[in-house]
């Protein structure tokens, strides 16, 4: 029985030594994370901000969301720049292709007006003598229908 109870003695000192060195370890990692999170002084300087000690890992934790949100607003920002780019020039090709078609109707338009004229009929009867078309001798007159 003095033996068991020497083993057992032996067994919880080994467990003490095991839990030891595994809580002293958990006590300099939480102190190392500690001494890194935690600032020199609360009030920055020319020299802190130029050197980069305001990036320290405790305000880039709090202000994660943050950073996340500028950046997703700057990529929105970016691509609605992009696409309004295009449609504008988009809009200043069909600008002008609208232009030059209005400008081809147009000379389209004057064209068929001019040879229209009465005047220009004429002269084209005339010189045409193959024609069966010639230059009324007679006035139009109208003629009545009666209704029923």
């Amino acid at each position: 029985m003095n033996n068991e109870v020497n083993k057992d003695i032996e067994q919880k000192a080994d467990n003490a030594k095991v839990e030891e060195p595994q809580e002293s370890l958990k006590e300099a990692i939480a102190k190392q994370a500690i001494e890194e999170e935690v600032s020199g002084s609360s009030n920055f300087t020319l020299r802190k901000i130029l050197g980069g000690d305001i990036l320290t890992t405790q305000i880039i934790r709090r202000q994660i969301w943050l950073v996340i949100l500028v950046v997703f607003f700057i990529i929105i920002y970016i691509s609605n720049r992009y696409s309004i780019q295009n449609d504008i020039i988009e809009l200043d090709k069909l600008q002008t292709e609208l232009q030059e078609t209005k400008y081809k109707a147009l000379s389209a338009s004057s064209q068929i007006t001019e040879k229209s004229r009465e005047s220009n009929v004429l002269d084209m009867l005339k010189t045409n003598k193959d024609s069966t078309l010639h230059i009324a001798t007679q006035p139009p007159y109208i003629i009545n229908v009666p209704e029923e």
